[in-house]
């Protein structure tokens, strides 16, 4: 194989292959006039049931769980292999044109709010749940919330592309992104070893933020990559995890925006909570 020399000045001149080739480009922006639809409660979520998505999904049904109204939401399917997050009205709420982005229409004027882990602390804040009071426990909640945030692209951006997406397997991406990811896997395993949840005996939005990555990819074989990353090796993020999901509101969040795997796992759009029990 000829080894690759960079050029002085990279071109965008050729769609890169592999899987989404199509939807990536260097450059941001809406690519067309599209206008995003408007249900009746406060949060208009906008999203698909990727683990970034199921944060927020699962987020939105613990609170509802807990009595808080205002934590009703329309959840609209916005679909990146199809390239909606490009659509104008999809990026007036998020110019990054990433998925989810969520409308507060419960203040005036309308707040957007993009980036999962910013919207977790928003709805953390705004409803006072899942997030601690006192300061030092804010503080590790936070910490590990950011591990999350940076650790995640690792395991998505770098292994799962290059293990599962990418047009051709490499050894040199495949063997070290795995180490990352196996790296990432055994700080949270040593972590869970001394704590029932990441920050020790409460559950917060750091582990609704980090079960979404990592509950997926130990127990639900994401990127068909469990056996060739050892999953099962990590009894503690197994435990953690496996508890977790156990959890009906998480069982929810995980269905919203779902388009793909068994019917009954899936529901396109939630607008009402009746949508769980019409889809079965």
């Amino acid at each position: 194989m000829a080894q690759y020399t960079p050029p002085e000045v990279w071109l965008w001149d050729q769609e890169s292959g592999g899987t989404f080739a199509s939807i990536n480009r260097p450059v941001a922006g809406a690519t067309g006039e599209k206008i995003l639809p408007v249900g009746k409660h406060p949060m208009q979520l906008y999203s698909l049931a990727t683990p970034n998505g199921v944060k927020v999904t699962v987020m939105l049904e613990e609170l509802l769980a807990l009595g808080h109204t205002g934590a009703e939401y329309d959840a609209y399917l916005i679909n990146i292999a199809e390239g909606n997050q490009f659509g104008s009205g999809f990026v007036a709420i998020n110019p990054n044109s990433k998925i989810p982005a969520l409308l507060d229409r419960s203040t005036n004027p309308a707040t957007r709010v993009f980036e999962s882990g910013a919207i977790l602390i928003y709805l953390a804040e705004k409803f006072g749940e899942f997030y601690p009071e006192d300061s030092a426990a804010r503080a590790e909640c936070l910490s590990w919330l950011m591990w999350q945030m940076g650790a995640a692209p690792y395991l998505g951006g770098g292994f799962g592309h290059f293990y599962a997406y990418a047009p051709e397997k490499f050894e040199y991406p495949i063997n070290r992104y795995a180490m990352e990811v196996k790296r990432q896997l055994d700080v949270l395993d040593q972590n869970l070893a001394q704590r029932r949840y990441l920050c020790g005996d409460e559950y917060n939005i750091a582990d609704i933020a980090t079960y979404a990555w990592y509950g997926a990819l130990v127990l639900h074989n994401i990127y068909d990559a469990a056996k060739f990353l050892d999953v099962a090796a990590y009894k503690h993020v197994v435990r953690w995890a496996t508890e977790i999901e156990a959890r009906p509101t998480v069982q929810r969040g995980r269905r919203v925006n779902r388009v793909w795997g068994p019917e009954e796992t899936r529901l396109s759009e939630r607008h009402d909570a009746g949508d769980f029990d019409a889809a079965q």
